[in-house]
């Protein structure tokens, strides 16, 4: 290596004529574990997960209703007024635990009704508020008349007693979120210290690019001019992909404008190159846009039409921005799928995120279009008894199929990996715990049998799924993804080969160093 880029690659004999006595520095890593590509992550809320560090409270997956109102929440008030905060935010809580027992706003308010509460769930499409948000979002007066039942692409909830239970899903839980006091919430300075732990977190694991879930969470600009700073100041050591989210209820021209905008914060490892949207919601809580049905005959929560789809595609495209969309149900999918190919540049590299529940058509499309695909066997574990419970949820048909990650690789469409951090605790953040799962169906810490056994694919496939497939989600394949002549000298010193070790261990392989061009950036 030489200024930040590989300058060979090959065998010892070669590499000896490019060594320097006393300038050049030697790594022999023979026989010690594996060197290979920098990981990375095609889709992860890292800023999401480390903001509740600063700013809120990250509520236990296992937590029930009761512990929730019991403990968590007068916990997170605490905090937030020791910190004074003018806004309680958390998320973790899971929905099948709590849909039986769902806290009302009135619960809420009896811990704290003098500022704001916004608890976000694990899946982040769901939250419980109290009257106060309900009250400033126009949801309703405060004498709890409903001024707005509906909310395009979401679910206001609704109590026994007519009025706003605290309840919302997919996007009315975003337009909630909008009205918090987020410039106070999550300031500048804020970011500027989570994107320390950031990279230190996402460099012990091996990650050295990563595309964000969305940058604009808080609706502010806070992080991206955050990693703009800590670039041109030297100090970013991975490289970021930076989308800007635009909801279903808004204006979409003028959200479109501040998309374009966006790309002001462009540097050499910021790329502000994307708008994220969501089609739908998922599939196990019934707001998947489905074909066939849910029991009792719901379709799902559609938050675009086909229509507008191709029109916004067709908008962003031209304005060098590319699409990066959640998608569970096979019938968003499908959706998505023809808004891409009627309305998107092929060379734009459109992007279908989660994506459960294909069509065998669509698979066709998205390869002969250049489509991509953010996905992962991440979620492919549970206990024994977990699939039926799930099959119990899902429209007749689609239980067993599951996530598709084989018939990705099979028609060859580009499909990175994902951790979706911190959505979905449950599931490891690392490459190494996904790349088990992908490869067994197992998690190692639960007493589980394969899912979907047919979709479970290669070591070779789940490490290219991590490496060089997520080059290329971010356009960065000419310089980054493999260790090639000519690119960034991004790489891992791995401390087990996990091509070759036991499928039962590739979980414990971990960097003993990662390097970003050039430089070790982390080591044991």
């Amino acid at each position: 290596m030489k200024d930040g880029k590989y300058v060979y690659v090959g065998d010892r004999k070669g590499a000896e004529a490019f060594v320097e006595s006393g300038k050049t520095e030697v790594v022999d890593y023979t026989g010690k574990g594996l060197v290979m590509p920098g990981c990375g992550n095609g889709h992860a809320h890292y800023m999401l997960g480390y903001a509740l560090k600063t700013v809120g409270t990250t509520i236990n997956y296992e937590d029930t209703p009761d512990n929730f109102l019991a403990k968590t929440v007068p916990a997170a008030v605490k905090n937030a007024k020791d910190k004074g905060a003018t806004s309680v935010f958390g998320q973790g809580w899971n929905y099948m635990r709590f849909k039986d027992n769902m806290p009302t706003r009135q619960q809420l308010d009896a811990i704290c009704s003098d500022i704001p509460m916004y608890f976000l769930d694990d899946e982040c499409h769901k939250a419980l508020v109290n009257s106060m948000l309900l009250v400033k979002a126009g949801i309703m007066k405060d004498d709890g008349t409903v001024l707005k039942s509906e909310l395009r692409g979401g679910e206001i909830g609704i109590g026994e007693d007519g009025t706003p239970n605290g309840y919302l899903s997919e996007q009315a839980q975003t337009y909630m979120r909008s009205f918090l006091d987020n410039d106070n919430l999550y300031t500048l300075d804020m970011a500027i210290a989570n994107l320390a732990e950031i990279e230190h977190h996402m460099l012990s694991e091996g990650y050295t690019m990563y595309h964000e879930g969305w940058g604009n969470y808080f609706v502010n600009t806070n992080y991206y001019k955050a990693v703009q700073q800590m670039d041109k100041a030297g100090k970013l050591h991975f490289v970021l992909g930076l989308p800007y989210e635009i909801e279903s209820w808004m204006n979409v021209d003028e959200a479109l404008a501040r998309a374009v905008d966006a790309k002001k914060f462009a540097s050499k490892r910021v790329m502000p190159r994307w708008i994220k949207l969501l089609m739908d919601g998922t599939v196990e809580t019934g707001t998947g846009f489905v074909d066939p049905l849910y029991p009792g005959g719901r379709q799902g929560i559609p938050n675009w039409t086909e229509e507008e789809l191709t029109d916004l595609t067709r908008k962003a495209n031209e304005n060098g921005l590319t699409i990066h969309i959640h998608v569970m149900g096979n019938k968003g999918v499908n959706c998505v799928v023809n808004a891409f190919v009627n309305g998107g540049k092929a060379e734009m590299r459109n992007t279908l995120v989660h994506v459960r529940n294909v069509n065998a058509e669509d698979y066709k499309s998205m390869a002969d279009n250049n489509i991509y695909v953010v996905a992962s066997l991440l979620w492919h574990h549970g206990v024994d008894e977990a699939p039926e419970l799930l099959n119990n949820l899902l429209p007749e048909g689609m239980g067993d199929k599951g996530y598709p990650m084989k018939s990705f690789f099979d028609y060859g469409i580009n499909v990175s990996s994902h951790s979706d951090y911190p959505a979905l605790a449950g599931s490891p953040d690392d490459p190494f715990g996904i790349m088990e799962i992908a490869v067994t169906g197992v998690y190692h810490l639960e007493n589980g049998a394969p899912w979907w056994s047919e979709e479970l694919i290669t070591r070779e496939q789940a490490l290219t799924a991590l490496t060089i497939n997520v080059a290329k989600q971010m356009f960065i394949e000419d310089e980054r993804g493999s260790i090639k002549t000519g690119k960034y000298a991004d790489f891992l010193l791995v401390d087990r080969d996990v091509l070759t070790c036991s499928v039962t261990e590739i979980h414990n392989a971990k960097p003993d160093a990662t390097y970003f061009e050039g430089k070790k950036v982390f080591g044991k």
